[in-house]
């Protein structure tokens, strides 16, 4: 009958990746930041937990999350956190605002980690820092759920695919650097996962994807060819579109991006691949 050993002295077991080890994972691939079993994006509503925020994960998301939402975020729950130190246990904090100062990837919450660290962590400062940020996210999300009417019109045949694009468009730009990337990528998700949505419909909304800056097309696009129960059509045409209009490098990057997302490949299999070819 076999024993279980002990570690053996001095010998360390590798540490398990953690949240934080995700994020970074993220961001080295330009990636947005998704949750640990990639399901979904990371979204504001993550960091508004009160006593459930992982704080590494939250430093590490404030610095690299490439939605400068979600980056801001992250520095609330830091922020009351330090805020709870006296002062004479709060070194560390400074020390941690002062490097998302230097190193955060948005200059908002680069000023934003400046002036809290200038006024001491002060809850007044804390609690302007909160309402600028919902003043953002609230009337973007308000939009969202009327944009989801003109979907459900579109469901019932009330409107053409031509006046939903419009509507599509309009509702992108109104949004756009207000809504979490996060929802602005379930909505979409809801709309091509959706059999009641005429095929034509979906393929203007992809064309209109092609035209996105890279990294947000990058994930959308992705995230469309790794939806469960995709129709084959509709991902043959956006394989196809992709080539056509984006070319050979951009298309084999999602593709890469859409086997890692269904586990085909870890983080580890492309970076190595990037190595290997750079």
């Amino acid at each position: 009958m076999a024993h279980a050993t002990p570690d053996a002295p001095g010998i360390k077991m590798p540490r398990k990746p953690d949240l934080a080890d995700h994020f970074i994972a993220c961001s080295s691939l330009g990636r947005y930041l998704t949750v640990f079993d990639e399901s979904r994006f990371v979204i504001t509503d993550d960091f508004n937990q009160e006593g459930a925020v992982n704080r590494t994960a939250a430093a590490v998301a404030s610095i690299f999350s490439n939605d400068p939402l979600v980056a801001e975020a992250a520095l609330l729950p830091l922020s009351k956190a330090a805020l709870a130190k006296d002062s004479s246990e709060r070194e560390s904090y400074e020390e941690l605002f002062t490097l998302i100062e230097a190193q955060a990837l948005n200059s908002t919450v680069k000023e934003s980690a400046q002036s809290l660290l200038e006024s001491g962590f002060r809850e007044a400062r804390i609690r302007e820092i909160e309402e600028t940020l919902g003043g953002k996210l609230s009337p973007a999300r308000v939009r969202y759920r009327a944009f989801l009417e003109i979907v459900r019109h579109l469901t019932e045949h009330k409107i053409t695919p031509q006046l939903f694009r419009d509507e599509f468009l309009d509702f992108t730009y109104a949004v756009a650097g207000r809504l979490d990337f996060g929802i602005y990528s379930f909505c979409l998700d809801r709309i091509f996962s959706n059999e009641q949505i005429p095929m034509k419909a979906k393929g203007f909304v992809v064309s209109e994807l092609l035209g996105f800056p890279a990294t947000i097309r990058r994930e959308l696009l992705t995230n469309l060819l790794t939806l469960e129960g995709l129709e084959k059509r509709l991902g043959e045409f956006v394989r196809d579109a992709i080539i056509q209009k984006l070319g050979d490098v951009a298309a084999t990057e999602i593709e890469l991006l859409a086997a890692l997302k269904t586990s085909q490949m870890s983080m580890d299999d492309i970076n190595n691949m990037i190595a290997g070819s750079a």
